[in-house]
């Protein structure tokens, strides 16, 4: 029967491992693993190499020393000096050639060979100052608004990408302080104060959809001219300056038509397109804005805006990463370009009708007044289509929509400008041709809260297409002479799912609004927002706000 015999082990009661001396049995035998080193190990270490014959291995090391090796002296490689000394490198290098033997050259063949190598020199100089200036954008990119990632640290999985950088963060926006659309004064108090953002998420109100019926129908149209489907950027057309048409921004309480309307009590609340949209698409905006609302005592809401306010005009470039700045250059600042796109987009909508081919509406325009001295001006070609739309819970809206022209004589249109004033890196006049799709979706990036308040305003209005135009300056630095590049038909309802926008959405925010107001007190108050922070407050203000302004 085999026997199993257990080897002596020496205890070391100071540490771990056989012990040197074996204070315990001094003769016991001699261990073979007497005076062998111990290295300790834990499962959490990092391993590096199997075998460091270096010793100047750092693997695996960062800033915070965390898996930094240990030193275990006694398993490193120690070099052996006999075998060493015997150690030689074999120099494979050619030997050098005499003088005698190099091969003639001639005068020419120099002179080109030194050509060459000044080719090499300047092309060396060329590549590290291009090398240098694309390290540079890199650094004023990622400073500016590339500044961002989507990791910390390190810059994330973004770093260096238009994403992502070095720093880590959201992508850095310029930071511009604009003051607001109008100064609050010492007798407003502050009844309301919303966060944007949260307005969306926190939506209670209904979706649906309202049902809308025409009241009235004042104006006139003209047919569209089919000869502006066929522009291209190879032949684009000038844009005529119209200066004998006449437009009327006429806010909700000076429309006579509307004041007729809440007098026969047709519906409690009032508002026009240009408002009411306004107020659908509010979560988008980025510039100061300010609107009036008055409640009168038997609860019926006018949405009302200033004389000249900033509804007035249209934004660019508003949504974009760098939008424009007051700083530089004077005819590139927000008002001035505001200035200009609003001219161009109500010369564009009048350009592309024909003048032969007028419908008239059942009332002429109710603000064109025939018997007053209008100095050769005629009111512009544009039907103010009045409806009403029943919200639900005893809530009905009457608003004043317009529409800009009729095609195939039985649908109606819409008709807008998108203005380009700088050339970027999709250059509409290269690429408008062959790829709308990307020179609309950088629009869509650049100026989503206007595309979103024209495709709200063709949906109040019933508009079977919308017509956009892209327009563009004749030179950088002339802000007055513009061309059309091309033109592009759109439905209202598949722009609006092509631009991310809800129109159940949009109507949850009217009810909201109107929600709101239920509870307040009547008189006159602002909603404003605020100008560097997306928040939106509403103040109480006295009954003659605005009125000397007038």
């Amino acid at each position: 029967m085999p026997t199993f015999s257990v080897p002596y082990v020496a205890p070391n009661s100071a540490g771990w491992g056989p012990p040197e001396e074996d204070d315990v049995n001094p003769n016991a035998p001699t261990s073979k693993f007497a005076l062998l080193p111990y290295a300790h190990f834990g499962r959490s270490d990092r391993l590096g190499r199997a075998a460091d014959f270096t010793g100047r291995y750092q693997g695996y090391q960062r800033s915070d020393n965390r898996y930094k090796r240990d030193d275990n002296e006694e398993f490193q490689y120690k070099v052996d000096e006999e075998e060493q000394s015997s150690f030689q490198l074999v120099d494979t290098a050619k030997a050098q050639q005499g003088s005698a033997s190099k091969r003639f050259v001639t005068p020419a063949a120099r002179r080109r060979q030194h050509s060459a190598r000044l080719r090499q020199v300047n092309a060396r100089r060329q590549q590290s100052s291009t090398s240098f200036q694309h390290h540079s954008q890199k650094t004023r990119n990622a400073t500016g608004r590339n500044a961002g990632g989507r990791g910390g640290g390190r810059g994330g999985r973004g770093a260096g990408r238009g994403r992502g950088g070095r720093w880590g963060g959201r992508p850095y926006q310029q930071r511009v302080d604009r003051q607001p659309s109008v100064a609050v004064q010492p007798d407003w108090v502050q009844v309301e104060e919303m966060e944007l953002p949260k307005l969306v998420k926190n939506m209670t109100a209904s979706t649906e959809i309202p049902s809308e019926n025409d009241v009235l129908w004042c104006g006139f149209l003209d047919s569209y001219n089919d000869a502006y489907d066929k522009i291209t950027a190879r032949a684009p057309v000038a844009l005529k300056r119209i200066e004998t048409k006449e437009f009327y921004p006429v806010t909700t309480t000076d429309d006579p038509v509307l004041e007729k309307l809440a007098i026969e009590q047709t519906a409690n609340v009032f508002c026009t397109d240009a408002i009411l949209s306004h107020l659908m698409t509010c979560t988008r905006s980025v510039y100061p804005w300010d609107l009036i609302i008055q409640k009168l005592p038997d609860g019926t809401l006018f949405f009302d805006k200033r004389d000249n306010s900033t509804l007035d005009y249209l934004t660019v470039h508003e949504t974009s990463y760098n939008p424009p700045t007051n700083e530089g250059d004077v005819m590139n600042t927000p008002e001035r370009l505001g200035l200009e796109a609003t001219s161009v987009n109500q010369n564009f909508s009048q350009q592309i009708l024909k003048k032969n081919t007028r419908k008239d509406m059942d009332l002429p325009n109710p603000f064109y007044d025939e018997d007053e001295d209008n100095e050769g001006m005629e009111p512009a070609a544009v039907c103010f289509r009045y409806r009403k739309f029943d919200l639900g819970d005893g809530v009905e809206l009457a608003c004043r929509t317009e529409l800009h022209g009729l095609v195939k004589k039985d649908q109606y249109m819409t008709a807008f400008a998108l203005n380009e004033y700088i050339p970027s890196a999709l250059n509409w006049r290269d690429k408008i041709d062959s790829q709308v799709g990307a020179v609309l979706a950088n629009e869509i990036k650049n100026n989503s809260f206007q595309l979103a308040k024209w495709t709200a305003q063709s949906l109040l209005a019933g508009a079977d297409q919308m017509k956009i135009g892209f327009v563009s300056r004749s030179t950088p630095k002339n802000a007055y002479e513009h061309q059309i590049l091309g033109t592009q038909f759109y439905r209202p309802k598949d722009f609006a799912q092509q631009i991310n926008v809800s129109e159940g959405q949009m109507w949850a925010m009217i009810r909201m609004f109107i929600a709101m107001m239920k509870n307040k007190k009547e008189g006159k108050y602002v909603l404003m927002r605020d100008p560097n922070k997306a928040i939106i407050r509403l103040f109480s203000v006295p009954a003659d706000t605005f009125e000397d302004e007038e």
